[in-house]
Order: C-alpha cells, then sequence, then structure tokens
C-alpha cells in the first residue's frame, strides 16, 4: 500500500512549508484575495465604484478629516445584503462637506467647505423635512486614511475595490490561457506530423507579436471595457502554456504506462487526460504563477493607456494614470500608492512561483 507521507505531493508540500517566502507571499496574496471579494464590507465609501465625489475635499493629504452633510433622497433601497457586499450601494443621497454650522429652530444654517482659503457657500435647509428629526445624526466627521483622489474621492475605498481587477484578471487569464494551451498542446505533441506544424506555425506567429501589442488590438477588437480586456489578456497568454504541454507529451508519449494504455485499447482522449496531463501539472503549475503576475501587469498597462477597465471602475493601473503628473505636484503618493500595491501583488505571486518551482523540483 502506498504511504501518503512520501509521496511526491505530500514531500512537495513539505518543502513548500519550509520556504518562508512562499508561504508568507501565499499568506498576502490570500489576504489581498479576500479584501478583493469584500472590497465593500472594509471600504469606507460603499457606493458603487467608490465612486461618490466631493470635489470641494479633492487632493487632500492623508488623514483629513472633515465635517460631512448626507442629506436623504428619501427613495428606499430594495438592494438585498449580497448585492450590497459584491455590488456595492446604490447611495442617492446628497453628501455635502461642511465647514461650520448652526441650527435655527427647524432650519440648518451651514457653511459649505472650500479648498486654497476660499470662502464657502453659506445655504440653510429646513431640517423637519428629514425622516428623523434628529439632525445630528445627517452630520459626521469623515476621515480619509489615505486622502482622497483628484474628484475628492475617498482614496482608501478606490484602492481595496480597485484590487478586484488586479486580482480576478490572474485568475480569468490563467483559466482561459490553460485552457486554450492545454487543447493546443496536447494535439500538437500527441498527434505530431501536420497537426504538429500547423500548430507551431499558430504558436510562432503569435509569439512573435509582442505581448502588449497583441493584447491592444484583441481589446480594440472586442471592445473597451472589463471582460473584454480579461480575454484579451488570456488569449495572449496561452502560447508558453502550449509550448511546455507539447514539449512534455512529446517526451512522455513514448513511455511504458502510455504504450501499456494503448495496448488495452483505451482511446487517444482518455490516454491524454488520464495518463499523461497529470504527469505534467508540475510545471503547469509554475507557469500559471508566473502568469498570474504577468496579467496583472498587463492590465495595469491597458488601464495607464485607457484601454483596460473604463471609469467610473477603479483599477489600480487607472489610478496611476490619473495621478502620476502629482509626482512632480507635491503629492506623489497618489500615485505611489497603487503602484505599491500591484509591486506588491506581483511580487508575491513572483516569490510563490519560486517556491512551487523548487518545490516540485524532482532533482532535490
Amino acid at each position: 500500500m502506498k504511504n501518503n507521507n512520501n509521496s511526491l505531493a505530500s514531500l512537495a508540500l513539505q518543502k513548500f512549508k519550509k520556504n518562508f517566502w512562499g508561504v508568507f507571499s501565499l499568506g498576502i496574496i490570500a489576504c489581498i484575495g479576500l479584501i478583493s471579494i469584500c472590497a465593500y464590507w472594509f471600504a469606507p465609501d460603499a457606493s458603487k465604484n467608490a465612486n461618490q465625489m466631493h470635489l470641494s475635499i479633492h487632493s487632500k493629504a492623508p488623514g483629513f478629516e472633515v465635517e460631512m452633510l448626507t442629506i436623504p433622497s428619501g427613495i428606499v433601497s430594495n438592494q438585498n445584503f449580497f448585492s450590497k457586499l459584491f455590488f456595492g450601494k446604490n447611495n442617492t443621497d446628497t453628501e455635502i462637506p461642511i465647514k461650520s454650522y448652526t441650527v435655527n429652530g427647524s432650519m440648518l444654517n451651514y457653511v459649505e467647505y472650500a479648498s486654497d482659503g476660499l470662502q464657502g457657500l453659506e445655504k440653510q435647509i429646513d431640517v423637519s423635512k428629514f425622516p428623523e428629526s434628529n439632525y445630528k445624526q445627517y452630520i459626521d466627521t469623515r476621515s480619509f486614511v489615505f486622502g482622497t483622489d483628484k474628484y475628492g474621492r475617498d482614496y482608501l475605498s478606490r484602492v481595496l475595490i480597485g484590487s478586484r481587477i488586479s486580482f480576478f484578471i490572474g485568475f480569468v487569464a490563467v483559466f482561459i490561457s490553460l485552457i486554450v494551451g492545454l487543447i493546443m498542446g496536447s494535439l500538437a505533441g500527441y498527434y505530431g506530423g501536420k497537426v504538429d506544424a500547423f500548430i507551431m506555425w499558430i504558436i510562432n506567429i503569435t509569439w512573435s507579436i509582442p505581448t502588449l501589442l497583441l493584447v491592444i488590438a484583441i481589446t480594440l477588437a472586442l471592445g473597451k471595457g472589463f471582460w473584454q480586456v480579461f480575454i484579451a489578456v488570456g488569449l495572449t497568454m496561452w502560447v508558453e502554456v502550449a509550448r511546455v504541454v507539447r514539449g512534455q507529451i512529446i517526451s512522455a508519449k513514448e513511455m511504458q504506462y502510455v504504450t501499456a494504455a494503448r495496448a488495452l485499447g483505451y482511446n487517444d482522449f482518455r490516454i491524454i487526460t488520464k495518463h499523461i496531463l497529470p504527469n505534467v501539472f508540475g510545471p503547469l503549475i509554475v507557469i500559471s504563477a508566473a502568469n498570474f503576475a504577468a496579467a496583472i501587469l498587463i492590465e495595469s498597462g491597458l488601464s495607464f493607456l485607457g484601454i483596460g477597465a473604463q471609469p467610473p471602475m477603479a483599477s489600480w493601473g487607472a489610478m496611476i494614470k490619473d495621478h502620476y503628473n502629482y509626482i512632480i505636484l507635491g503629492k506623489p503618493y497618489l500615485a505611489l500608492i497603487p503602484g505599491f500595491c500591484i509591486m506588491l501583488l506581483v511580487m508575491a505571486f513572483m516569490l510563490v512561483g519560486n517556491a512551487l518551482r523548487d518545490a516540485l523540483d524532482v532533482k532535490t
């Protein structure tokens, strides 16, 4: 009976656990994944895309605080809990940053907040028309941990929600590249001959085109948008998967266990999926980890060029594009914060890939 403790999978897992940076990076990826899934739960601004704008408090430094007056719209939202958790709250209330306020009977007099030393407008509103008679619950002190962007939106909320695109594009792109790469590589490696020559011709042509240029072409053909970028990135990353699968199958199809499977009368599909592919998963796992990192960088580059996720959707690459000129205007953190987030996530995937490579290396 086979001892599971001595199996290759168990040995690889033990080696991976001994790699501090690999385990630490996997923890970072898990934390970012949890944040991206429940982004609206953690975000101070839970409105859809954290797109609550306050132009009077634009480009404020981290830790900025201001009193916020919320004027209820009176519209009752029918959103359920899961809709708010995954897609954000449909906020129809009006939020006004204020400098000061006084109450005279049922009238609330307030002075709007104004930047650059300007004097805000003085206005008044009848609080007796509010759903609740206590006006104080409509005025609270709002704190912006990462400050605000150039449109006055909460920057921390935008960073948290922007993690969704960068994180999930890795999964979608790797999934698409694995499906296409496994099919093309398996057919080329197993059947050889003209099938191999034709598929290798497609691979070489795709390989010769710069990745970013190919992604831009596919994105423009499919149109600008969220899912179009995911599909475009995935369709450009299958080549390396196909080349590795092809090479592994060419060397494996002459093995004795494959010859025995043919002698037993198994069809080609079962031989490839049940007997050959399980033996090439090691290299594929390493390639997938590297493709995760590459997909994040490509999406960030596309968003920076304005081809990726479109406004008002939050994206780390788009946030760098909107604020890179602030580096020389004395507020570099507006571009450095999303840049650091991209660097952290890419580095985590690369370190996990290196740890998996070492753990799955049969020579050691």
